[in-house]
């Protein structure tokens, strides 16, 4: 029996599965009775799901990458593999080009031969525009703006249906390195008498948009469903908040008492940081009947929840 003969029914092929919002599209997409192919990383120890197909797959193999593609002949893709720490991106940028452009392009090379599949890439906010002056902020942006560049060229020159979607800062349950995640854990910690440490904030007055992966998932199946070839959509919340208050909320969930400390910024500092955040233009969505239902209270409380029950492993 192949991969397809095994998932029997409209098939979404996700990678990145192994990750934080992986594990999430994997849930999401068998919840509504679709079957799951999830490429994983060599090694993964992965929660059964029912209706989910797990397949080891290092995605700079390309001879493994088509032959799992060939086997499973997905309807949908929803390409979310990849590195995405932006320290990690300055001390090893030619990784992060190598895991963030080569895969994708390998993915959609062996999607050819199947033209009728939809595709959607998942990018990043931090990415930029490829015209002049070219000002990546980090190597970690560089990667997916050439990533973005490399998806929506594809659409043009092979005339197969990609779409591309850059989320915002996602929180949610779940194993993540995201500020609210690291604070999350920071706090648990402190509630167990584990953490005696300060924790430490770059600025109290940057601005983040924050959605709940849960929230993004499923804007994802709505972009697979409705979305346009060629288009690009910004998956994010309506509202822009500072860390100073987004660690506010968090910590007042908390009995514990939480030591912060801030590394001010002046205000030239702060305006040359907010110029590389995105506007909040959310209307593509929206045209299709997304909004985000999970308010940030519950995704903050969610995600100390988590790390609550994880116990011993804090």
């Amino acid at each position: 029996m192949d991969a397809r003969d095994a998932l029997r029914k409209h098939v979404i092929l996700v990678t990145g599965a192994s990750g934080f919002t992986g594990f999430h599209a994997c849930k999401y997409f068998a919840a509504q009775g679709m079957g799951v192919a999830a490429l994983v990383r060599d090694g993964s120890i992965m929660e059964p799901i029912e209706g989910v197909h797990y397949y080891p797959c290092d995605l700079l193999n390309k001879e493994r990458l088509q032959e799992l593609v060939r086997e499973i002949a997905p309807d949908e893709v929803l390409h979310l593999g990849g590195k995405n720490s932006v320290p990690e991106s300055w001390s090893n940028p030619l990784l992060y080009m190598e895991t963030n452009i080569f895969p994708t392009l390998y993915l959609l090379n062996a999607l050819r031969s199947f033209p009728s599949t939809k595709i959607l890439v998942v990018g990043s906010l931090t990415a930029f525009e490829l015209t002049p002056p070219f000002e990546a902020p980090h190597p970690y942006s560089l990667s997916k703006s050439l990533q973005k560049a490399a998806a929506l060229s594809w659409e043009k020159l092979y005339g197969q249906h990609v779409m591309l979607a850059e989320p915002s800062n996602l929180i949610g349950p779940g194993p993540s390195t995201g500020f609210c995640s690291l604070l999350g854990r920071h706090i648990v910690a402190t509630e167990r008498n584990q953490q005696t440490n300060t924790f430490q904030i770059s600025s109290r007055y940057t601005r983040r948009n924050f959605l709940d992966v849960r929230d993004a998932v499923r804007a994802y199946g709505m972009i697979l469903t409705q979305g346009k070839s060629g288009e690009m959509y910004m998956v994010r919340s309506a509202v822009e908040r500072t860390l100073g208050d987004v660690s506010e909320l968090m910590i007042g969930l908390s009995k514990a008492k939480v030591p912060v400390t801030w590394e001010e910024v002046g205000e030239t500092n702060l305006s040359s940081q907010r110029t590389i955040e995105s506007p909040i233009t959310i209307g593509e969505l929206e045209k299709l009947g997304w909004q985000a239902s999970i308010s940030i209270l519950s995704s903050l409380l969610d995600v100390l929840d988590y790390y609550r029950k994880e116990g011993d492993s804090v």
